[in-house]
């Protein structure tokens, strides 16, 4: 397995997405170190499920608190990381919010919630680890973006701008990094199954499988199949880079 002993980092890994990431890849034998936010409980749940994996190959699994918000944050858990970990060869950029509202209703602060976690977060992490990777002239970054940066989803302004700006970041730097052997790539999920739906209305639910051909929500775990395949060297050659994997069940056929 070519992510046995690899050095990962994940934001947002606590619960959804981010929490089937880090499992995932840990249990191919990665060192993941996670970030998040506010939830110690859900943290301390992963890393328990780490260690009852019980796989021969399985890497360790690490939690940081960090507000990926704040870049004094981020670049001491980048520090503490690649101290330990060796460098990092993986980054995923997973954390994000919602907080749905129509434009004429939004407040100036739900805009820049959304945009400073999803977009600036991103941006803080992403270039504290880029130099180490460009040191070792490898790397792997993946985003997760979302359908709604895809096509636009009506109450989601903010999130679906965030979402968008993610596109553009994916491709703007896989054209800086192509030549130092990193690649960078992104996945847009449809609805998934998580914490972050589970607040929707049964309406809002039938709106959201509207147009989906498979009929259901994505799963957090097939969301983690898809960054595992762009993490493993042995399996997403170095020259996939600037692409963007739509996961929607068929929406945007």
């Amino acid at each position: 397995m070519s992510l046995v002993n690899k050095s990962v980092i994940v934001s947002g890994g606590s619960r959804g997405i981010g929490r089937a990431i880090v499992l995932s890849l840990a249990e191919q034998g990665a060192n993941v170190a996670f970030t998040y936010h506010k939830n110690a409980k859900a943290a301390a749940e992963v890393m328990a499920e780490s260690l009852k994996q019980n796989r021969r190959q399985s890497g360790s699994v690490k939690s940081y608190k960090v507000d990926i918000r704040e870049q004094c944050q981020v670049m001491e858990m980048l520090s503490d990381v690649t101290a330990k970990q060796g460098g990092i060869d993986i980054l995923v950029n997973n954390a994000g919010i919602r907080q749905d509202k129509t434009l004429a209703f939004m407040s100036a602060e739900s805009w820049k919630d959304v945009v400073d976690t999803n977009l600036t977060g991103a941006f803080y992490l992403t270039q504290a680890a880029i130099f180490h990777m460009l040191k070792k002239k490898f790397g792997r970054v993946i985003f997760i973006s979302s359908v709604s940066g895809i096509s636009g989803i009506a109450g989601q302004v903010n999130y679906s701008s965030s979402k968008a700006a993610l596109l553009g970041f994916t491709r703007s730097l896989a054209k800086e990094t192509a030549r130092y052997g990193i690649s960078v790539n992104a996945v847009a999920p449809g609805g998934v199954d998580t914490d972050m739906v589970s607040t929707l209305s049964e309406p809002e639910r039938k709106r959201l499988l509207q147009g989906v051909p498979i009929g259901r929500l994505c799963r957090a775990d097939e969301v983690a199949k898809v960054v595992r395949f762009l993490a493993d060297t042995d399996a997403a050659p170095d020259y996939l880079t600037g692409s963007v994997i739509p996961l929607d069940g068929g929406f945007g056929l």
